[in-house]
Parts: structure tokens; C-alpha cells; sequence
């Protein structure tokens, strides 16, 4: 059984990322091994390689995004995930969808199910925030570059898809046409959306 100190730890490292990491429980006094004893215990959760939960810790409705955030930290949560963090549409993706440069190797599959996407230039830079989800620092596409994107990609993620999201968000004022355009313009994708905003403007 874990010390209550070990414990304390842990809680708070827990509350401050969403989850504990090794490399901050380390950093923090815990060595490795108490990790692998609190597991084999049932104290902690192995989420992934580096990445525990304690156990009966409320898993928050974005726990699969923010795991991926934590072990893919070059990457941006993008496309359908991006979606439902921003609360655009109704389409709940069984995959975390990510984007990372094209230089960067493929990220780790242990944990939640990864769709991948790499770009470079323009791509990794344009209209990207960063949001705290479930605890975790995250990099995110923000809403009108990715609506943007998801009619750039519609043969994939289903152009009924970036229709609704277009329509949630104008409606819902997340952004303006006039906003949408821009990062079309910063993408260099003029004239992919320019039709469907036409019914809204």
C-alpha cells in the first residue's frame, strides 16, 4: 500500500495534469518502481507507456484527447477530434484524430486509437490554440480553422460533417464567415468553403 505522502503526491500531480506522468512523479520524489507496485496494487491505472490514473479517479469526457496530448506533445488534436472539443456538431469520433509533422515518427499506439495526419509549413502553424483538457496542456486546431479543415478533407471526415459544424458554429458565434475566410486565405484554400458560406451570408 502507498504512503500517504506517496499518495498526497500523487493526488496532486493528478490535479494539476489530469493524469500522473512518470517523468513529474519522478521529479516530484516518486522513483519508477513505487509506480509499478501502486499498479500491480491497483492503486494506478497504466494508461500508457509513462502515463498512470488513480484508480476510481472520474474519467472526464475528453480523457482519450488529453492522454494523447500528453504522449504526443509535437502534435495538434485536430479534424473530428478538434470538433467535439470545441463543441461543434453532434459526431462522436472513435479515434483520437492528431496532426504532427511530417518529420516526426509515427506516435506510440498504446492507449486510446490514433488517426494520423502530417502537414508542415503553414499546416502546423495557422489557427492552432492551446486549451487545458482534462488537465493536460493541449495544442488544438481552433474552431474556424477547423471546419476549414474538415471541408479540405470531406471526402474523409463527411462533408454532412463539415456542414453541420460550419452551420453550429456561425449560429452558435464561435466565429464569423469573415473569420473562416481568413484561415482559408492562411491555408491557401480560397475557394473550398467559399460556396457553402454563401448560404449564410
Amino acid at each position: 500500500m502507498a504512503s500517504t505522502p506517496t499518495l498526497s503526491v500523487l493526488r496532486r500531480l493528478a490535479r494539476q495534469h489530469g493524469l500522473v506522468r512518470a517523468s513529474d512523479a519522478a521529479r516530484a520524489g516518486v522513483h519508477p518502481q513505487t509506480l509499478g507496485r501502486l499498479v500491480r496494487s491497483g492503486v494506478l491505472q497504466r494508461l500508457g507507456r509513462g502515463r498512470y490514473r488513480l484508480a476510481g479517479a472520474p474519467i472526464g469526457p475528453h480523457a482519450d484527447a488529453a492522454a494523447v496530448a500528453s504522449r504526443v506533445p509535437r502534435g495538434v488534436l485536430c479534424l473530428l477530434t478538434a470538433l467535439r472539443l470545441h463543441g461543434l456538431g453532434t459526431h462522436l469520433p472513435g479515434e483520437v484524430w492528431v496532426l504532427v509533422p511530417r518529420s516526426a515518427g509515427r506516435p506510440r499506439s498504446a492507449g486510446p486509437e490514433l488517426r494520423v495526419w502530417r502537414a508542415s509549413g503553414a499546416s502546423l502553424r495557422v489557427g492552432i490554440e492551446e486549451m487545458v483538457v482534462d488537465g493536460v496542456k493541449t495544442r488544438v486546431t481552433g474552431a474556424s480553422r477547423t471546419v476549414v479543415d474538415c471541408f479540405r478533407r470531406r471526402s474523409v471526415v463527411g462533408v454532412e460533417v463539415a456542414i453541420e459544424a460550419l452551420r453550429a458554429g456561425l449560429e452558435g458565434r464561435r466565429y464569423t464567415a469573415g473569420q473562416v475566410a481568413e484561415q482559408e486565405r492562411a491555408l491557401r484554400c480560397w475557394t473550398v468553403v467559399g460556396r457553402y458560406l454563401e448560404a449564410w451570408s
